[in-house]
């Protein structure tokens, strides 16, 4: 069984829960997925099965797009509603306010970590140092939001204001940051309520199968050639093949800087990538 499913990740379950359910339903351990997701989180999850694991970093992809829950009045420690409140106040800020501020966050720019994150300082995750209430300052990273929408009307809630957004950001940027700091722009504090991812890269919510799709098999799995569109296929005659298989340097029989290899079938080999010399050499055998 080879091939990219893409789960729609129901909320309660973590990134790592899906996938033991879909090495159970298939019967493997060569699962694995290409973007964690909170449990609190929905949406796409994309999951390679099999030979497709061996090429799981060319399926992650530099831009990903969400929509979330925003509520302006309050911040919790984890930045969304599962944690402890430990800010807060009446916020008093208008749709036009809120459509001015958003349209500023779109570009490059520093971000700073969750405490409740896995990254790590010193070799032990942030959110170690949260639960034993040990201070340290988080670090900050690069990210990039190239787009960021108000998409439906701001409404009050009791002594808070809910309204939704849709984003679309690099890898690596945390929306639960993202909205802290809309919060902070706005004069207020900021907490996500939900979030749902809905595009990684070519893969889309459309694409997506809900657990119990998966579990009365009503699924197709993408193909690793149908999930690297922008890798040019290389049909190989059976000379080159032998070669390949055996993971030989081969001089150069491809223009593009790197080629999905497949027989005349069409089953993908592996995938070839240029060398000083006029040469080409393994990048991810797939099949051998």
């Amino acid at each position: 069984m080879n091939g990219i499913l893409v789960v729609d990740k129901p909320k309660g379950y973590t990134s790592r829960d899906i996938v033991n359910l879909v090495s159970k339903k298939f019967n493997t351990k060569k699962v694995g997925h290409t973007g964690t997701l909170d449990p609190i989180a929905t949406g796409v999850l994309v999951i390679p099965i099999g030979n497709a694991l061996k090429v799981s970093e060319l399926l992650t992809s530099e831009k990903k797009e969400y929509i979330a829950r925003v509520i302006l009045g309050y911040e919790t420690d984890m930045l969304d509603i599962t944690g402890t409140i430990i800010k807060k106040n009446k916020p008093k800020v208008t749709k036009q306010e809120i459509i001015e501020v958003l349209k500023q966050f779109i570009g490059i720019q520093k971000q700073q970590v969750p405490m409740y994150s896995a990254v790590k300082i010193n070799g032990k995750k942030l959110y170690e140092y949260a639960r034993s209430n040990i201070k340290v300052t988080p670090p900050t990273k690069t990210i990039e939001v190239y787009s960021l929408t108000l998409i439906d009307e701001p409404i009050k809630v009791d002594n808070t204001i809910e309204f939704s957004i849709k984003c679309e950001v690099s890898k690596g940027t945390y929306i639960r940051s993202l909205i802290r700091d809309i919060g902070y722009k706005l004069g207020t504090y900021g907490t996500m309520k939900e979030l749902k991812r809905i595009k990684q890269g070519i893969f889309t919510i459309n694409d997506a199968y809900s657990l119990e799709d998966i579990q009365k098999d009503h699924y197709k799995l993408i193909t690793i050639k149908k999930s690297l569109p922008n890798i040019k296929v290389t049909v190989l005659d059976n000379n080159t093949l032998k070669k390949v298989k055996n993971g030989q340097v081969l001089d150069t029989f491809f223009e593009e800087e790197m080629s999905l290899l497949v027989n005349k079938e069409g089953k993908e080999i592996a995938i070839y990538k240029q060398i000083p010399g006029n040469k080409v050499k393994p990048y991810k055998m797939i099949e051998v």
